[in-house]
Parts: C-alpha cells; structure tokens; sequence
C-alpha cells in the first residue's frame, strides 16, 4: 500500500471510487492496460471547482481540479486490481480544461494531476499527455481528466 501512504503523506486521501453518471463503467481493461472514463474534480460524489478557468476560476484552482480529477481516475483503478501497488506505468493521460476565452493555459492547470502522477509512481508517473482548452464540461465542472495505466501481471 505504499502509493496510498504516499497520498496520504501529501496530506490527501483517496476517494471512494465514483459513480458514473451516465451509461458507461468508470474502467476497461484490455490485458495489463486500465482506461479509465473521464473523471472531474469531486470529493466524495460533491463537485468542487465549477465553471470556466480563467473567469471562475483561477490558474491555481484549476490545478487542484485537475489533481482532484486523477485522484478520481486512480480510485477507479483502485476499483478494478485492488491496489495501486499494481500499477507498472502511467502510460497517458488526457486531461479537458473548462477554459474562458482567451485562456491558454491548459498545460499548466493539467500538471496538478501530472505532477500528482510523478510524486506516486516517481519515474514511472510520467505520463504521455493532452492539454485540451473546451467551452464546456459537463455539470460545468473545471475539468475532466481520464488516463490508461499498465498494471503488473
């Protein structure tokens, strides 16, 4: 459990997994990789971080939502193989930035959960990444953050 102690050491904790909110699972997995759908900035089912970066919202908060957001997409994980232990690699992570007009700053706001990554799973953590700029996410979250990791046998 030591990604766990991990997430705890940065004084954060690992949500209960999430409910999808439509007609879809929250994870696919196709031999050793786990797709995860897309996940926004909740903690226990409450939406944080609403509306658009760069007018709602500043650079910074979108940077927690989008740490929130990969916390979520690890809980998924943790769902489907039991412990984040398991996991071999980050292999990519796409991240969908809630943008005001004129804000260009996506990669920035998509570190909080790269970063996240590189601190749990060290070398490993680093991901293949997309910053996308969008006009809307649903539930006018800030941003939406879905990723593939390679888990071990």
């Amino acid at each position: 459990m030591k990604v766990e102690d991990d997430i705890a050491k940065l004084g954060l904790k690992l949500p209960k997994p999430p409910k999808p909110v439509g007609t879809y699972v929250p994870t696919v997995r196709v031999g050793n990789l786990i797709y995860t759908s897309g996940q926004g900035p909740s903690v226990e089912g409450e939406l944080r971080h609403k509306g658009k970066i760069g007018k709602d919202l500043t650079l910074e908060q979108g940077y927690e939502a989008a740490r929130l957001a990969a916390l979520n997409c690890l809980s998924a994980v943790k769902a489907e193989i039991g412990d984040l232990d398991k996991v071999e690699r980050v292999i990519k992570v796409t991240g969908f930035v809630n943008s005001a007009d004129g804000f260009n700053k996506q990669p920035q706001v998509m570190n909080g959960a790269t970063e996240l990554l590189v601190k749990l799973f060290e070398q490993e953590g680093y991901p293949a990444r997309t910053s996308i700029g969008v006009n809307e996410l649903p539930n006018d979250i800030a941003v939406e953050v879905e990723m593939i990791v390679q888990v071990k046998g």
